[in-house]
């Protein structure tokens, strides 16, 4: 497929530009001050890539990506390190569900803790991986922050959480079955990123920070490697966290459909840091509410719980320091979704989907959030659609 060229806008900033797969004009004002503060900062390299799916977040912008020689900022990640995106094909098509799919919901719901609901028992094992007791060995080695969390952090190993994270049963354009979700680090990773962010911003060198939420950590320092560690591990966990979920989910499919078989998964992480080489320069690259999208790479960009979502496949452009979105992003906040919209509004936009539709998540109502369809089309430089998806059964905290 032949790169489309970039459609967004360029806008100069203090040390570097902001490169924008969206209008500025489309961008709230909050959102725009913390894109300029980003590009400020002096270890920034080559431009800021802000994803279409651009809005506020705390610290850094959700849709960022932010490229440093010999710095990073913990805010930049955000205190759900490693959160992301597993989808798996099934063999099953859509006349293989029933019309009523309640007990699919319900048999979701009980093996996958949702909310603030943990495992009675640890729910991994040799089915996940082979390294689970070097994996867990090394928890010792995280930051004394964290050192009375390991039941917690063992128990909920393999659970959803709340806010905009789901489990969903969807069909393709071929009626094709789907099982697709989106979590990340839980508990222990938003405790070790809300250490590390209070270790950063009392940091000397970023006493004039025009935020203080973007403190950074200089490399070739304690701190620094300190970050560095308990920020891997915390990725690890989240990327083990989906990997378990996603076998419980499984299980449940083969239990009331045993002729299921499921492909290879395909996962991403959408928070995150990698070590990556860009323009011949070795980077740190923080990812926030994007993923990576280098040449041939699968991800997932999910709408809301009403509308559709995406697989797509990488193009590798360069000028995103090879990235894409991580969803459709919100359009207004929580606040404001639970001001202006009701159950029965809810219940209205996600007709047709077995899930919740009362005012516990009216705040993830697809109103909310801006157009998926836009956003994809919006970065037909960075990514080719591999299919769409929608959703019949949607789980949520």
């Amino acid at each position: 497929m032949a790169q489309k060229s970039f459609q967004g806008d360029v806008i100069p900033g203090a040390h570097v530009d902001i490169r924008m797969w969206t209008k500025a004009a489309e961008v709230e004002d909050q959102a725009m001050r913390q894109l300029h503060n980003i590009a400020a900062l002096p270890w920034v390299y080559k431009h800021v890539a802000v994803m279409p799916d651009v809005h506020y977040g705390k610290g850094a912008t959700v849709g960022s990506v932010i490229a440093m020689q010999g710095a990073v900022s913990p805010a930049a990640v955000g205190v759900d390190i490693g959160c992301g995106m597993t989808a798996v094909r099934t063999s099953l098509r859509a006349n293989d569900l029933p019309d009523d799919l309640r007990r699919l919901r319900s048999g979701i719901e009980k093996a996958v803790p949702v909310g603030f609901g943990m495992h009675k028992d640890v729910a991994f094992g040799d089915k996940d991986a082979k390294d689970w007791d070097r994996f867990w060995a090394s928890f010792d080695d995280l930051s004394t922050a964290v050192k009375a969390e390991t039941r917690r952090a063992l128990l909920q190993m393999g659970t959803l959480g709340g806010g905009n994270h789901f489990l969903e049963v969807c069909l393709d354009e071929d009626d094709q079955v789907w099982l697709m979700l989106h979590s990340g680090s839980r508990g222990i990773g938003n405790l070790l990123a809300q250490h590390h962010i209070e270790v950063a911003r009392g940091l000397a060198h970023n006493a004039a920070l025009p935020d203080p939420d973007l403190a950074v950590f200089i490399a070739q320092t304690p701190q620094m490697a300190a970050y560095r560690h308990d920020l891997y591990w915390a990725q690890d966990y989240a990327r083990r966290n989906r990997s378990v979920m996603m076998r419980l989910a499984c299980e449940v499919l083969r239990k009331q459909f045993p002729q299921a078989r499921f492909e290879e998964p395909i996962s991403c992480h959408h928070n995150y840091v990698a070590e990556e080489t860009h323009f011949g320069e070795e980077l740190l690259v923080t990812r926030k509410g994007a993923i990576r999208a280098g040449q041939g790479d699968l991800g997932i960009i999910p709408g809301s719980m009403g509308t559709g979502s995406y697989i797509v496949r990488g193009l590798g452009n360069p000028d995103s320091f090879c990235s894409a979105s991580h969803g459709a992003g919100r359009r207004m906040s929580r606040n404001q979704a639970r001001k202006r919209f009701t159950a029965e509004d809810l219940a209205a936009q996600t007709a047709g989907v077995e899930c919740r539709k009362d005012t516990g998540v009216v705040d993830e109502i697809p109103a909310a959030y801006k157009d998926i369809d836009q956003v994809i089309a919006n970065q037909a430089d960075l990514v080719e659609v591999v299919a769409k998806l929608r959703q019949v059964v949607c789980v949520k905290g």
